[in-house]
């Protein structure tokens, strides 16, 4: 078993030197295997697999508006009950499964992402990976490869295109790169064939949407919605590839390419060819908040803890952070993204969690003075690294004219900073939990841990039922 990038050429064969992108990522995926994951990718792939089922879980709840009206429009919808509504009683085609699973995968914001390709592929692909091996029949095997070929794709694909140029037209990188993904996982599940996977690309092209206008939406609503997009889309392209609909045949090539469209001159295609393992560099999340706030409120936890000290020992915060990327956590209207809502959170209750998210905490009188009493500084010199890294660095002046300042280069749950794997269990079943009685989360950490040896995902669908 060679390198990721031995694999990758490996299928495509010489034709890759004619810089042929879409033939040559549509060789990669129809070639790709079970066989082709080495025993270390496996197991990252059911971490990042357990961690995912723990962020959707709870976003399943009815008691939030946004889950309630997906779960309700799904049961009006009906369909053939082909997949899992998780966190429901009722199965529905696979394709609403993508979409409403797809965005409780993204809504409380605490699912691995990648740090370089800006994105979140694991909210998309895993809820397109069940939804198919559960219509389909398929076993634990199929649903790895599955999942981490669409992973691999997703991050690809946000590569070449240049995350920086997406964010910058206002396109969210999860939603535009992750239809490829999604793609991916249930073309892969569909065993497409070579012309049909040109199809599933252009096709996925053709669908690929998800604009940052979410920003102003305080429901939260819209936010997780795109990854529900882009699974549902890229879902229902490989479905259209397989019956024989056609798409583009080069979406990545030539006139009228997906470059043209969505990005500003940055990109760089020979990130279709790299070799890193896109599941193994997923960082595990630890706060319900955007990650580009993780470095920061680690660094903000810490001085807390090292020093002793109380909210009401702290007057001011100062985050410096990189200036390409300040302004989308610098006085955010959404919470979820703003530096100083979240900083002053996690003074007063030590972490960030979705209902703070959903709930204005400010109504709390010392996190609305901490609130006011933050602020977020541009750094030229933190750009160095960014987007592949969220450097930070907090300042904490206290009420008795102390000043505490830490740098933070890598969040807790990146790959340079790892969470062990008894600290993501613990993540899991505090946040499955609140959903699922704590035998049923054990039962499913259980079947997660063996799966590759299990023949169908019936035994994981049910327990992801509630009823």
């Amino acid at each position: 078993m060679g390198s990721n990038e031995e694999i990758f050429m490996n299928h495509i064969g010489e034709q890759s030197i004619e810089k042929d992108y879409t033939k040559s990522l549509a060789q990669y995926i129809g070639g790709f295997s079970y066989e082709d994951m080495p025993p270390e990718v496996v197991a990252r792939a059911k971490i990042i697999l357990l961690d995912t089922l723990g962020a959707i879980l709870p976003a399943s709840d009815p008691a939030y508006p946004g889950s309630r009206a997906l779960i309700e429009m799904a049961r009006m919808l009906g369909g053939e009950p082909q997949s899992t509504i998780i966190g429901s009683d009722f199965k529905t085609s696979s394709i609403n499964a993508c979409l409403v699973n797809g965005t409780f995968g993204y809504a409380f914001d605490i699912e691995p992402h990648h740090v370089a390709a800006v994105l979140h592929p694991a909210a998309v692909c895993i809820p397109v990976a069940l939804a198919f091996t559960e219509w389909k029949k398929r076993g634990g095997k199929d649903l790895l490869s599955a999942l981490t070929l669409g992973i691999e794709v997703s991050c690809r694909v946000s590569m070449a295109l240049n995350p920086r140029d997406l964010y910058g037209r206002g396109f969210h990188p999860t939603s535009i790169a992750c239809t490829f993904g999604a793609a991916a996982s249930a073309g892969h599940l569909l065993q497409l064939k070579e012309d049909q996977w040109l199809n599933a690309l252009g096709l996925s092209g053709n669908q690929a949407s998800g604009l940052l206008a979410w920003a102003k939406d305080h429901t939260e609503n819209s936010r997780p919605l795109n990854p529900g997009l882009a699974a549902r889309n890229g879902a229902t392209a490989s479905l259209l590839a397989k019956l024989g609909f056609g798409g583009p045949p080069n979406i990545f090539d030539g006139k009228y390419d997906f470059f043209s469209a969505f990005s500003s001159g940055g990109q760089n295609p020979e990130h279709f060819f790299r070799d890193e393992w896109a599941v193994q560099e997923l960082a595990i999340k630890q706060y319900s908040s955007c990650s580009f706030t993780h470095p920061g409120l680690d660094a903000l936890l810490e001085i807390i803890e090292e020093h002793g000290l109380v909210s009401k020992n702290i007057a001011k915060i100062d985050l410096r952070y990189p200036r390409a990327g300040a302004h989308m956590i610098d006085n955010n209207e959404l919470r979820s993204h703003c530096a100083q809502y979240v900083f002053a959170v996690a003074a007063v209750t030590g972490q960030v969690l979705f209902d703070d998210i959903l709930t204005d905490r400010r109504d709390d009188p010392e996190i609305k003075r901490l609130f006011e009493n933050a602020s977020l500084i541009p750094d030229d010199i933190l750009d160095r690294t960014y987007p592949d890294q969220y450097e930070s660095i907090v300042t904490v002046t206290t009420t008795d004219g102390r000043s505490f300042e830490k740098h933070s280069g890598w969040a807790k749950g990146t790959v340079q900073n790892p969470m062990t794997e008894n600290e993501v269990e613990d993540k899991f079943f505090k946040l499955s939990t609140r959903r699922i009685p704590v035998e049923q989360a054990e039962q499913i950490r259980s079947w997660v841990a063996t799966c590759e040896a299990l023949e169908d995902v019936e035994g994981l669908m049910a327990l992801l039922r509630v009823v």
